[in-house]
């Protein structure tokens, strides 16, 4: 069999939204794609940096791609900005006036900006459309986020497959939230966690029961399955 890339989300996916706490047996499993030829890649609303750490310490393919898209980071000093996080910044003073945004205490981001899940974002996306702010709004379950327009997990993992000269049905893509729907659409296979709601699930081409950590286990199944009735 080809050897796959697998695109996996961290929160709420290989981590629970609570504590962040990493599933040791998921990351094990994850582990051992590697050892049988395939790369495991973080595609994560987290900073790259810490997707990059896990990978080194948890020894999967070492480049991540973080803040939903808007950097990929293949080395210490090795990073691909793709979104503009003073566009990010000029959005959240204007939306600080009309709503009480709050800042979410997280690794330092260098393209976005992260907020906590304490507003009505449906309310947020109105105001930054309405005054034709050049971001987006989006949110990840574990937060809230302010991206540069036209940048998604999608556009930056499209940089990670040209790198490999893959195409889509080289990709296996498995997540939770909403920011994790545009990465499906390059996936040959994706998988949509228990934990994720109606509308992520409706996009996936597979859904497993399992929340978090669990539902890797049972997605790396199914999909093992899957590829060998191919």
């Amino acid at each position: 069999m080809k050897p796959k890339i697998y695109a996996v989300d961290i929160d709420g996916t290989i981590t629970d939204n609570k504590g962040g706490r990493v599933n040791l047996d998921a990351l094990a499993a994850l582990r051992y794609l590697v050892k049988l030829g395939h790369k495991v890649i973080y595609v994560t609303g987290r900073s790259s940096i810490e997707a990059y750490i896990l990978s080194v310490f948890g020894g999967t393919t070492r480049i991540a791609v973080g803040e939903n898209g808007g950097i990929i980071t293949s080395g210490p000093d090795e990073h691909r900005l793709i979104g503009n996080k003073q566009e990010c910044l000029k959005a959240l003073q204007f939306i600080k006036t009309k709503i009480p945004v709050v800042e979410k205490p997280v690794f330092p981001r260098i393209t976005e900006v992260v907020l906590e899940r304490n507003f009505d974002i449906n309310l947020g996306k109105k105001i930054l459309a309405e005054n034709n702010f050049d971001v987006q709004l989006s949110d990840s379950m574990y937060a809230y986020h302010i991206n540069s327009k036209g940048v998604n997990k999608a556009n930056g993992f499209l940089e990670v497959m040209n790198m490999f000269t893959a195409t889509k049905q080289d990709v296996i893509a498995i997540g939770d939230s909403e920011t994790d729907v545009p990465l499906f659409g390059l996936a040959d296979i994706s998988v949509a966690l228990g934990n994720a709601t109606d509308y992520v699930k409706s996009h996936a081409t597979m859904t497993v029961p399992g929340h978090e950590g669990e539902g890797i286990m049972e997605a790396l199944e199914k999909i093992e399955l899957k590829l060998l009735v191919k």
